[in-house]
Order: C-alpha cells, then sequence, then structure tokens
C-alpha cells in the first residue's frame, strides 16, 4: 500500500512522480495516495487549468504506449483518451502519480513496480535532498540531459509530463527504455 501522498491506486505498479500536486483544497493534505474517482480528471483540470490537462494526456499516452507487463490493464477501452476519463488513477488502475519530496525507501523498490521521475530538476532536487540514494538504486545514471535509468531499482527519469518536454518522439524512447529494464521485453 502506498503511503506517499499521491493520485491513484495505492496498489500501482506504475508510479510516476512530480514535485507538486494539484493546487486544490482536497488534495493539500493527503499523506497516502487516494483513488480518484470517475470524472476528477475533468474537475483537476477545469479548476487547476490546461497544465493540468496535459499531465493527464501525456500520462495516458505513455500508459496507451507501453509494453506488458507494464501496461496497466486497457479495461477494453478504444483510445488513450477513453482509457484517462474512465481508468486513469482509479482504484484497480494500476497507476499512481505521486507528490513532493519523499523518500524512496527500499520498500519502494519492488520487482513488481515500474517508478517513472516526471522532470530532470525534481530528480536532481530529490538527489541533492538525500531521498534517492545510490546504495538504494545501484546509481542513477544520466544517458543525456533528459534521461536517467537506475535499472536495479526499474527507476527512470524523464522530461515533464507535457506536449513540449515529453513528446511523442520523447514517450516513444522512454518506452524503449523501459523495455531494456529488468523483466520488459528487451531487459534481463
Amino acid at each position: 500500500m502506498l503511503q506517499q501522498p499521491g493520485l491513484g491506486d495505492a496498489q500501482a505498479r506504475l508510479r510516476v512522480y512530480v514535485a507538486k500536486a494539484p493546487p486544490m483544497a482536497e488534495f493539500a493534505g493527503l499523506d497516502a495516495c487516494a483513488a480518484l474517482l470517475p470524472g476528477q480528471i475533468e474537475q483537476i483540470y477545469r479548476h487547476c487549468g490546461n497544465g493540468w490537462r496535459k499531465v493527464f494526456n501525456v500520462y495516458a499516452k505513455l500508459v496507451w504506449a507501453l509494453p506488458a507487463p507494464w501496461q496497466p490493464p486497457l479495461q477494453d477501452v478504444q483510445s488513450w483518451q477513453q482509457w484517462r476519463d474512465r481508468v486513469l488513477l482509479q482504484a484497480g488502475s494500476g497507476t499512481a502519480l505521486l507528490f513532493g519530496q519523499q523518500k524512496f525507501a527500499a520498500t519502494d523498490c519492488g520487482a513488481e513496480v515500474l517508478h517513472i521521475i516526471a522532470g530532470r530538476q525534481h530528480a536532481r532536487d530529490l538527489l541533492a535532498q538525500g531521498l534517492l540514494s545510490e546504495s538504494l538504486t545501484g546509481g542513477l545514471v544520466w544517458l543525456d540531459d533528459e534521461f536517467a535509468v537506475a535499472r536495479r531499482v526499474r527507476l527512470l527519469v524523464c522530461p515533464y509530463l507535457d506536449y513540449r518536454q515529453l513528446s511523442d518522439i520523447k514517450i516513444a524512447r522512454l518506452v524503449q527504455l523501459v523495455r531494456q529494464l529488468p523483466d520488459g521485453l528487451d531487459g534481463s
């Protein structure tokens, strides 16, 4: 069970980490992962603006592109847009969006979980504050200015979930990196 502040499935196998929660009163005091209800994604982006709509869109596009075993159940939807509206970050979705400066702990590193830190600066802040220790991750290897990997714990760093930063081409690159992780299609 996820004890980090965030939105989504408390048993999520796909965990995406961002620096801040949507600026809404109902999310201000979260101390654990809370599942969204149908319609709440639309409520969030209507209240918080286009930036949060982009976060949810890019997250759904990423899920739609992921290979087995990392792609959560699509639940008989026909498009990433339907999946976003009907499944993303709800109970049983297999997805979570986690917020803030939380310590990445050994209990977070299960073999059944894929971790993605969205945003180079967020990853660097976690490293600088000792919240993403090298002894735990085996070391974060920067592949370039935007992507990093810690294979041992199935942790990736990618650009922030925004069309301009994590474009379709960069989503494809992220998916290729996922395939190279242990238990991915191309990994050991």
